[in-house]
């Protein structure tokens, strides 16, 4: 892990921890056990201010490049779900793909459960759009 723990921005740690809290007992095992993560790593992550934040790690509206073994190479941005639309590549922070990169950085390695299985996710590349509100 680049940055040694999870690094989220105070304003949308909140936000997700809030998002996190009214999905804790929906969906399937799957789903239920990245929400837990990802809520246990929000709560032990280095939490910045916006201006401290570094252009690498994947957050809200960031657009990643991820490359794993089950689907290859891809490029989408995390959304909150409300935005969240697949043709036009906009993944949403709940799905479970988004819980598994946000906080993580270029170049970071990341392990997480999905529906099909446990599978490695290599971050390629982050880009963070300007003018985007959360």
């Amino acid at each position: 892990m680049k940055y040694a723990k999870l690094i989220a921005e105070k304003r949308e740690a909140d936000v997700v921890m809030r998002l996190l809290a009214t999905k804790m007992e929906m969906g399937d095992i799957v789903r239920r056990s990245s929400v837990g993560k990802l809520a246990r790593e929000i709560e032990a992550a280095r939490i910045l201010e916006e201006t401290d934040m570094p252009s690498d790690v994947v957050r809200l509206n960031s657009i990643v490049t991820i490359y794993s073994t089950f689907n290859g190479r891809q490029t989408f941005q995390i959304v909150l779900p409300s935005r969240s639309d697949i043709a036009e590549k906009k993944l949403s922070l709940l799905s479970t793909m988004g819980m598994a990169l946000f906080g993580y950085a270029t170049g970071d390695e990341v392990t997480w459960d999905f529906p099909s299985g446990r599978h490695n996710i290599s971050i390629v590349d982050v880009e963070q759009p300007s003018g985007v509100e959360a």
